[in-house]
Formats: structure tokens, C-alpha cells, sequence
């Protein structure tokens, strides 16, 4: 697995997505957690998948419940993003509303599963904690858990890299932790 993080609109989606077409695997699989909530939303999806369509990428919609997401064998994998699935997974109106530990035990096997089926995986997170306010509790509860997982997340992928300005910064590689 391999881990790219960095701040909201960073650079660090391309960067994944360059990760993947370097990776020489025949199925490159785009994994989208965001919600289409609106008309805007649903634009931006579009457009991304017709996008990712050129690049040759196999749009799998999945918002919550990655653990059932069907894919091919051996395929690469891009996971997109972290921030949209934890959100999706806490605030999800078909189970207990904000049961942080049983949303974490989703994601966590979602991923174990993910790391099972794909040949390769390449997960994009948010770091939301770089601004230093305080917000309702809440949200509060989402920041600790996206936090939780991306330390998670890190500990398990055999690299890391950071996106500033656009530009991978590797944080950890294989053999060094």
C-alpha cells in the first residue's frame, strides 16, 4: 500500500493517480467515496470519471462498505479519498449516527480487504488538522478519527509520501520507518 497525504487541494490527486499509471498493471481500478449531493457535485463526478476514462481507469462508485467492493484480481487500485469515505462511513443514516468505533472497524476491514484483493493500492487522505481551530464536537469526532486511521494507514503502507504545493515529498519508504 502506498499513502498520500497532504492538505485540501495540494496536488495530492494527480500525484496518486500518476502512482497508479507508473504502477504496470493492466486494471487500474478508481475506488470514489464522495457523495453526489448536489447538482455541482454531481458535475465534478462526471467530469472526473470522463477523465479518469481517458487514463484508462474503471470508476467503482462505493461512498461506504469498501470491505464489499468488487474487484478484479491483482488490479491496482485508487482509493479516493479517505476524508469523503470516514465522513460517509460516521455520518451514515442507515446505522447508528456517529458510532466512531464501529465506523473505524468498517474502514479497517474495507482496507484489509482491499490490501487482500488488489495487486497494488494507492489511498488519498486529508490532513485536517494543519489549521489549528477548534470546532463543534462533532466534528471534533470526525478529525480525531480521520487522524486515528491515517496513523493506521501509515503504519501498514510500505510508503508514504506528503504533497506540498504540488510537490511529493516521500516520508517513508520501504525498510524505513
Amino acid at each position: 500500500m502506498i499513502l498520500v497525504t497532504g492538505a485540501s487541494a495540494s496536488g495530492k490527486s494527480a500525484f496518486a493517480e500518476q502512482l497508479v499509471m507508473k504502477s504496470g498493471r493492466e486494471r487500474r481500478v478508481y475506488l470514489a467515496t464522495m457523495i453526489p449531493w448536489d447538482e455541482e457535485c454531481r458535475k465534478r463526478i462526471e467530469r472526473h470519471k470522463r477523465l479518469r476514462a481517458e487514463k484508462r481507469f474503471e470508476t467503482i462508485e462505493c461512498p461506504v462498505d469498501i470491505e464489499g467492493a468488487m474487484l478484479p484480481k491483482r488490479c491496482v487500485v485508487l482509493l479516493e479519498c479517505m476524508s469523503n469515505l470516514t465522513a460517509n462511513e460516521l455520518f451514515r443514516g442507515d446505522l447508528v449516527h456517529n458510532d466512531v468505533q464501529a465506523a473505524e472497524e468498517r474502514i479497517r476491514r474495507g482496507i484489509a480487504r482491499l490490501m487482500e484483493t488488489a495487486g497494488e493500492l494507492v489511498v488519498v487522505t486529508n490532513e485536517v488538522f494543519e489549521d489549528g481551530e477548534k470546532y463543534p464536537e462533532e466534528t471534533e469526532r470526525y478529525r480525531r478519527l480521520l487522524g486515528r486511521l491515517n496513523i493506521w494507514l501509515a503504519e501498514r503502507a510500505g510508503t508514504v509520501y506528503e504533497v506540498l504545493c504540488g510537490i511529493a515529498v516521500k516520508v517513508k519508504q520501504p525498510g524505513i520507518t
